[in-house]
């Protein structure tokens, strides 16, 4: 298995098509962001000071997009962390595997967008800050 680090994630600036009655983004995976993309899922109506994620994929690939509003996302790949401030919906943060995330900062009517490399699957999560740290410094 290939070894990510937190140098391995990055923020992607997207296609931006302007028009006066519009600006349009798009995605193409294996294209603009490097997977093909299985799963989309997005995260709103999220209570002032809830926090989301808290979890790592041993196997998924992510870009995740504020469409709307704003948010922090923490990316933990149990050496260093670093924090994100995502607000332009055409950008997104990727995230490759055994990164741990937590996402915290939402701003009133915040859209997180979430397309995944692959469908989901209970099994390919680490749940637990311990058994993700085990993984990640093995």
């Amino acid at each position: 298995m290939k070894k990510f680090t937190l140098d391995s994630c990055c923020v992607i600036e997207l296609p931006k098509v302007t028009d006066i009655r519009g600006n349009l983004t798009f995605v193409e995976g294996g294209r603009h962001i490097p997977f093909d993309i299985k799963r989309t899922y997005y995260l709103y109506d999220v209570p002032g000071g809830a926090e989301r994620g808290g979890h790592a994929h041993k196997e998924l690939h992510q870009l995740i997009i504020a469409i709307s509003g704003a948010f922090d996302i923490v990316l933990d790949d149990g050496r260093a962390k670093k924090r994100f401030h995502l607000n332009k919906s055409y950008f997104g943060l990727y995230v490759c595997p055994m990164i741990w995330r937590e996402m915290d900062n939402f701003s009133s009517g915040a859209v997180c967008l979430v397309l995944a490399s692959n469908y989901y699957d209970e099994s390919d999560y680490y749940r637990k800050y311990d058994d993700f740290i085990a993984a990640a410094t093995t």
